[in-house]
């Protein structure tokens, strides 16, 4: 290998930018990681036996590239899982799977995995998740059955109605806010009800300080219409996995890894070491020279020891660490515009409560089947306003295999924050015990249900779409002009995308040195093409 590529972050995004290049190219990948950890915001929290997903992560995408990608690392379960066993749920398996060796073009054939045997395994879920609003609840997405009108009652449903009427004819022409943004899907009434305060609760600011650009990106094309639309389609119609032509919130299936989100990166991590690439975790990137539009040195500090050293033998550097933090480790060469922008981008940070329950208060009385009779949600948002939980995923129901002792409930409140605010100072004890008061306030557990529980916490965990975020366009100039960097992944970019959209990011940028493209403008229209949203296969 003649050359090398630096490769900041072993996240999602990092760990295909090392992947692509060990698979198509001679360049050898080396990776810094700032923690001890594979998988970054997608890893996998290991817990007495149990298993923590931090945030949520369902593997569903429109492009036939990243499914491929995913597949080859993990194929396709063949067989029913343990939870498909006990509630005999009835879904329809491949038999066979394609797997093809690094470096090769030609996939082999294989018998699709038994996920009662074997641990590298994608699982084919459902997704149900609903929305706690006035200790009611409620689909999610919104539907528009007997149980929706009958719980917001006949008044809110005749005004949610008219609102939405009254926004089809008079419409906010120009979206200058993500306000502006749902009442235009959904009218000012349904806005009210069921965006204005979870927004605020997960941003910290009203809608009308957050850049529609964030519901461009996360909620797409989504309104009643499509909402009804889709109600009505699925009634004679099963929307799958393969659904492309289905906005992204309504698929009802997604694959998932058997042992959680992060088994795929760290199953990723150990193919790039084996075949000659490098990980190295609690290794933080702290100073970049640049010359002559080129990095040309790089300092890594050993978060550990302490020990710096500085890197010149390389040729790329892929960054997909957060874009505030890489401007301000270049030399002060940096325009000061340009420093501007980077100190005022704001993040917002993440802590997670896990739960080891005997028992959930709340039982299933739905028509989908569950295990031991729990509810079948993979999460419910926390609407109420008078609890700051944000959201609560119950780790069963994504995969049985998730939890060690099956007569047990393990789930995860999450709380968004900022750094240094009155949530993040909390003790963790204090911040436990603060979160179990809230569950219980809502009437989800009782206190003696608990087992035992673990607190993480998640700096600079989503990028936000307000402060200087307006002016981002000066940074991307600034950086698109350094031909050997590219910026990947959704805090190397500063954008809120998801991790199929982080590993395109990858894929083109590697893609883009293959070709010798020098313009990075296809990797920044990655989750903003019109044709991607609908209907394209990349």
């Amino acid at each position: 290998m003649s050359k090398i590529a630096i490769i900041i972050g072993a996240g999602p995004a990092g760990l295909t930018a090392a992947y692509e290049l060990l698979d198509k190219t001679e360049i050898k990948p080396i990776i810094f990681e700032m923690s001890d950890a594979i998988g970054g915001l997608s890893r996998t929290v290991r817990f007495k036996g149990n298993r923590m997903d931090i945030g949520g992560h369902r593997f569903f995408t429109k492009s036939d590239r990243v499914i491929n990608f995913w597949t080859n690392i993990l194929p396709i379960q063949g067989a029913a899982a343990k939870d498909d066993l006990i509630t005999k749920r009835k879904v329809k398996f491949p038999q066979e799977s394609f797997q093809r060796k690094l470096g090769e073009r030609h996939s082999e054939i294989i018998k699709s995995p038994d996920p009662e045997n074997v641990d590298q395994v994608l699982l084919i879920r459902r997704r149900t998740s609903r929305v706690l609003f006035g200790r009611k609840f409620y689909d999610y997405p919104v539907k528009l059955s007997f149980r929706t009108l009958r719980n917001l009652g006949l008044l809110r449903s005749i005004r949610i109605f008219i609102s939405y009427i009254k926004i089809l004819v008079t419409p906010f022409k120009t979206e200058n806010n993500l306000e502006e943004f749902f009442i235009n899907r959904f009218g000012r009434e349904l806005y009210i009800t069921f965006f204005k305060d979870y927004t605020q609760k997960v941003w910290g600011v009203p809608c009308n300080c957050i850049n529609a650009e964030w519901g461009i990106q996360r909620i797409k094309g989504l309104s009643i219409l499509k909402a009804f639309t889709h109600a009505l389609r699925s009634m004679y119609k099963k929307i799958t996995i393969r659904s492309k032509k289905i906005e992204t919130s309504l698929v009802e299936e997604f694959y998932y890894p058997k042992l959680g989100p992060g088994q795929m990166w760290e199953e990723l991590a150990r193919t790039i070491i084996s075949n000659g690439g490098e990980i190295h975790k609690n290794s933080k990137l702290i100073g970049i020279n640049i010359e002559g539009y080129s990095v040309k040195s790089l300092e890594i500090e050993d978060t550990k020891s302490g020990e710096k050293k500085v890197i010149h033998d390389f040729d790329f550097l892929f960054s997909s660490m957060p874009v505030k933090d890489l401007i301000f480790a270049i030399d002060k060469m940096t325009p000061t515009n340009v420093r501007e922008v980077a100190e005022s981008l704001v993040y917002r940070d993440f802590i997670t409560v896990g739960l080891l329950l005997t028992d959930f208060k709340i039982k299933n009385r739905s028509k989908t089947k569950s295990m031991n009779d729990i509810i079948p949600d993979n999460w419910i948002y926390i609407q109420d306003k008078d609890v700051k939980l944000g959201r609560i995923q119950i780790f069963n129901n994504w995969s049985p295999y998730m939890v060690e002792d099956i007569n047990t409930v393990f789930i995860g409140l999450e709380y968004f924050c900022n750094e240094g605010d009155e949530l993040w100072s909390k003790a963790d004890q204090e911040f436990i015990d603060f979160a179990i008061d809230e569950l219980i306030r809502i009437n989800m557990i009782d206190k003696d249900s608990i087992v035992d529980s673990i607190i993480i916490r998640v700096p600079k965990a989503y990028p936000a779409y307000f402060g200087s975020y307006s002016r981002f366009d000066e940074i991307r100039e600034y950086i698109d002009k350094v031909k050997n960097l590219f910026l990947i992944g959704r805090n190397g970019m500063h954008r809120y995308n998801n991790s199929d959209h982080s590993i395109l990011t990858a894929m083109r940028a590697v893609d883009n040195i293959i070709s010798g493209l020098e313009t990075k403008q296809n990797i920044w229209e990655v989750n903003t093409e019109e044709e991607y949203h609908e209907s394209k296969n990349i």
